[in-house]
């Protein structure tokens, strides 16, 4: 159990049937009246995010979310199979359950599956990923004074820019949580 006096930023919790993440927090102590804390939860499964206040006392019970690092095998139409590194196991996991972001792995690439009480709701890809760039507009020496940037396709098929001296058959970094390039790999 974890009362609301102890919230702190990261802290997970069921209430009302859903498990909530603590994204912010602050006790509040007025002149008059009592004590209260002030909050904005993201609800872990559904990703929507609320502010609520809580009266200091009140308890809830604690909700432990796994993160498991698998590697991506494969796709088969609208399953994706992650492998379990220690026991070979493959698990399927629906592509509704994917972020966007996982637009930019590719097979053998290791994920942390997200799971509360055993079932899976989300997939955290790696924070940067190195890709090789299959198709963009040849580079030119010497274009590097402006931040310009021009379209690139990357192997996993997204799209993303990039700066105008980078070209076709390049391995590129690309930060996953924003979708945009980090530097040459």
């Amino acid at each position: 159990m974890v009362s609301a006096g102890d919230f702190r930023n990261g802290v997970t919790f069921e209430m009302e049937g859903a498990v909530y993440q603590i994204i912010e927090f602050q006790h509040v102590k007025p002149g008059k009246g009592a004590a209260f804390v002030r909050t904005k939860l993201r609800n872990v499964i559904a990703g929507s995010v609320v502010e609520r206040t809580f009266n200091p006392s009140d308890k809830f019970p604690s909700a432990f979310i796994e993160r498991k690092e698998m590697s991506y095998s494969y796709s088969d139409g609208d399953l994706f199979y992650f492998m379990d590194g220690e026991t070979y196991e493959l698990v399927p996991i629906n592509k509704s359950d994917l972020p966007d972001s996982f637009k930019f792995v590719k097979e053998e690439f290791v994920c942390k599956i997200l799971s509360y009480k055993g079932n899976v709701f989300g997939v955290e890809p790696p924070t940067t990923v190195t890709l090789q760039i299959t198709e963009t507009d040849p580079g030119f020496k010497g274009d590097t004074a402006t931040n310009a940037t021009k379209p690139a396709t990357l192997e996993t098929g997204a799209e993303i820019k990039v700066p105008l001296f980078i070209d076709e058959g390049e391995r590129v970094i690309v930060d996953t949580r924003t979708g945009e390039y980090v530097s040459r790999a």
